[in-house]
């Protein structure tokens, strides 16, 4: 599977565990982000989350983001089949985030 298919299916798995779980809904309801992953090795994508869904997947930079996710794409992999936690990725410095708090902290729903 390609990156961007790994992406496109991430975003599918959040959106409907968005739609079915309508606390997550509730909570994500009225941010607006855009959001970068930026993989070292690969390139980078985007993707918008607006009124509690990801949409817009996009190759290449955005302008601006409110986030930015930099790794390399064996991390993203593992991270995404859970294989390997945000924590334990952010502490041994396969994984950044650059963006506020609340966004840091809206990283782990978005797995």
């Amino acid at each position: 599977m390609t990156v961007e298919e790994t992406l496109s299916s991430l975003v599918d798995r959040f959106n409907r565990h968005a739609a079915r779980n309508p606390a997550t809904a509730e909570e994500l309801q009225g941010l607006e982000r855009t959001i970068a992953v930026h993989l070292t090795d690969e390139g980078t994508y985007a993707v918008d989350l607006r009124d509690g869904r990801l949409t817009n997947l996009r190759t290449g930079a955005p302008p601006s983001s409110d986030m930015t996710i930099t790794t390399d794409t064996a991390t993203f992999r593992g991270l995404v089949a859970k294989e390997i936690g945000p924590m334990k990725a952010l502490v041994t410095r396969r994984l950044s985030i650059e963006g506020s708090l609340e966004d840091k902290l809206l990283f782990r729903k978005l797995l």
